[in-house]
């Protein structure tokens, strides 16, 4: 299926597979590579150097040319390099959590790499288009992580109409049927994170992949308990904790994974208030709500390599109430696309009626 999109970045199918926190790996990178998605590494959680290990591996692990991305923290102190390090190394596609300024856009784009912000707001979507982004990822408030509290079928029409590059629609997606709902409204693909992770591609241990799957739609909340802002996550014993938990230990418990963090993503505490400066500006934080952001690191930590369900929290988009299996990246992809084909000529077949006399 060709659109905009898949024109855009070479890949086969209008299907990304977004950069999440400990699960978007070289593993998982290029089975949705090799599938003919856009497959998107996570690289707020390694080092540059552990990055550069990252690109290389999965070039290793598909054949020459294929496209894949790298998704970057733009507010991080080292953004600047991380980016410098995706032009050395040829990666096809940048994606960003937040939006890049106008000068990394720029840079980028010099180099012939292709620049894709995710973001959650129309008025988001039109400044990164005008500072020269080549397409945008669009979530909804179904979207797992952090979230906003805007319907995808509100937020994505609203976008599409406002902006004229490809449009990418995020939260809420699982299937073809999803895909051509998507298309309909005007989006060029669609990004899938929990899709993805609940694969057998996908490095998460299988003890936090059966908590994925037994979960109903009503078993996956939003809350501000781990960094202060909307997250979107399976709803465990531990939510329910940090919920009760007052704003004293909260703080204890976030100056600890701050420490731990540090140590994990080799960052000096300099350049960690620096980011966390850049954080509160971007994002108009409490300090309070700045180090608590450094819970969500080593939460998800625990749950996505360590397989503790019961100390980490699970990032989630509410379609994890309807995933009841573990399919391989490939058979993902050819599923999608062939319900996607049958969603298509069913609303081909159908006729209009012509007027009555």
């Amino acid at each position: 299926m060709e659109t905009a999109f898949t024109k855009l970045v070479g890949v086969a199918h209008p299907i990304v597979q977004t950069g999440m926190g400990w699960v978007a790996g070289p593993r998982l990178v290029s089975g949705a590579a090799n599938a003919g998605a856009l497959g998107i590494l996570a690289s707020a959680t390694m080092t540059v150097e552990q990055l550069r290990s990252a690109v290389r591996e999965v070039r290793s692990r598909v054949p020459e040319g294929t496209p894949f991305g790298v998704n970057l923290r733009a507010d991080a102190g080292d953004a600047a390099e991380r980016a410098q390090l995706i032009i050395d190394e040829g990666v096809r596609v940048a994606s960003f959590a937040l939006a890049p300024s106008r000068e990394l856009i720029a840079r980028l784009k010099d180099a012939g790499v292709v620049v894709i912000p995710s973001i959650g707001a129309r008025r988001h979507a039109e400044k990164v288009a005008a500072w020269g982004a080549d397409a945008v990822i669009v979530q909804g408030g179904e979207g797992g992580g952090h979230t906003g509290d805007v319907a995808t079928t509100v937020l994505l029409p609203q976008v599409v109409d406002a902006v004229d590059i490809p449009v990418v629609a995020a939260g809420g997606f699982a299937d073809g049927r999803g895909l051509v709902a998507a298309l309909a409204y005007g989006a060029a693909g669609i990004a899938m994170g929990t899709r993805f992770l609940l694969t057998s591609d996908s490095t998460v241990p299988d003890a936090v992949k059966a908590e994925y799957l037994k979960a109903t739609v009503k078993d996956v909340t939003v809350t501000t308990a781990v960094d202060g802002l909307p997250h979107r996550m399976l709803r465990t014993e531990l939510v329910d904790s940090l919920e009760r938990a007052g704003r004293a230990r909260a703080l204890a418990r976030a100056v600890r994974h701050a420490a731990g963090f540090r140590k994990l993503s080799g960052l000096g505490w300099p350049q960690m208030v620096r980011d966390g400066l850049a954080m509160k500006h971007g994002k108009d934080l409490s300090w309070s709500q700045v180090l608590l952001a450094a819970n969500t690191p080593m939460l998800l930590k625990a749950s996505m390599v360590e397989g503790r369900t019961d100390l980490g929290v699970m990032a989630s988009g509410q379609v994890a109430g309807v995933i009841e299996d573990l399919p391989s990246c490939a058979e993902l992809v050819s599923r999608v696309m062939a319900e996607a084909q049958q969603a298509l000529e069913a609303l081909h077949s159908l006729r209009t009626l012509p007027p009555p006399g």
